[in-house]
């Protein structure tokens, strides 16, 4: 058969993982069929590779991975970092002023670069339960002491989109601010999206956007559906996301991927025969 994408690029959390982490076996399955079928697979995620790399190697997976909101391209199956982009510090923290000046303190956490960078939690921030690791710091300037790919942002009572909002406009042209999941609101380098890490990943592959679909949650999964020809939300999804996404399918937990892939393969029309 002849499947109708050469790259399927999937978001992980609330997406391609169940809420327990784990990737059930009919997406496994579907994936797996449609990588047979002549598409390629990509993961693209905004956690940064060492929260990351644990989950490609349960896959199996041993492709190009996008992590950090595009800032890392790495190469699974040689447990290597190709690129990375680092965040300005001096201008993280202008930016950082500047949404306090308008929202109050807010609680921090940053994320080292790195194929083995830490996250540094700070007083006050709160941290999901799993098996991720954090780095608790009980002085918020220690964050700022080495290379980082982001800086993650709580308010004691603003909700996430509300943060987001006025974080953005706070701040300008100096850095980008995302939603990328509760309780998770990020200050990245200026122009650094989803988009941007996946189109390089692509061109290593030799793969163009016209021959993508996308499947995310988030509003950090809108730049990726604007750069796909397809652009897939979960039923779960952000309304931001669905808002601009092509097509709506089911659920993580219910295997939105799958379901898509299932009726694409079905659909595909068979190779002539030779």
């Amino acid at each position: 058969m002849t499947f109708p994408y050469k790259l399927v690029a999937t978001d992980l959390d609330g997406t391609l993982l169940r809420g327990d982490d784990t990737v059930s076996e009919r997406t496994r399955e579907a994936l797996a069929a449609a990588t047979a079928a002549g598409a390629a697979h990509i993961v693209v995620t905004g956690r940064a590779v060492p929260w990351t790399r644990h989950i490609l190697d349960d896959l199996g997976y041993d492709g190009l991975a996008v992590c950090g909101q595009g800032a890392q391209v790495y190469h699974a199956g040689e447990h290597k970092l190709l690129t990375s982009l680092t965040l300005d510090r001096q201008l993280a923290g202008l930016a950082l002023a500047k949404i306090e000046a308008e929202v109050g303190p807010v609680y921090l956490a940053a994320g080292r670069d790195g194929l083995d960078g830490e996250v540094l939690v700070g007083p006050g921030y709160r941290v999901q339960e799993g098996p991720l690791p954090y780095v608790f710091v009980e002085d918020s300037a220690e964050m700022w002491t080495a290379p980082l790919n982001k800086v993650y942002l709580q308010h004691p009572e603003l909700d996430d989109d509300a943060l987001a909002t006025a974080a953005r406009a706070a701040v300008g042209s100096l850095v980008d601010v995302v939603m990328a999941g509760p309780g998770v609101v990020e200050i990245l380098p200026l122009g650094l999206s989803k988009a941007t890490g996946l189109s390089l990943a692509a061109r290593r592959l030799g793969v163009k956007a016209a021959d993508t679909i996308a499947f995310g949650d988030m509003p950090n999964d809108i730049p990726m559906f604007g750069w796909a020809h397809h652009g897939v939300a979960m039923a779960n999804a952000h309304d931001d996301l669905k808002a601009v996404a092509h097509e709506i399918t089911a659920s993580n937990e219910d295997d939105g991927i799958a379901v898509v892939l299932e009726e694409l393969l079905r659909s595909a029309p068979a190779q002539p025969a030779r």
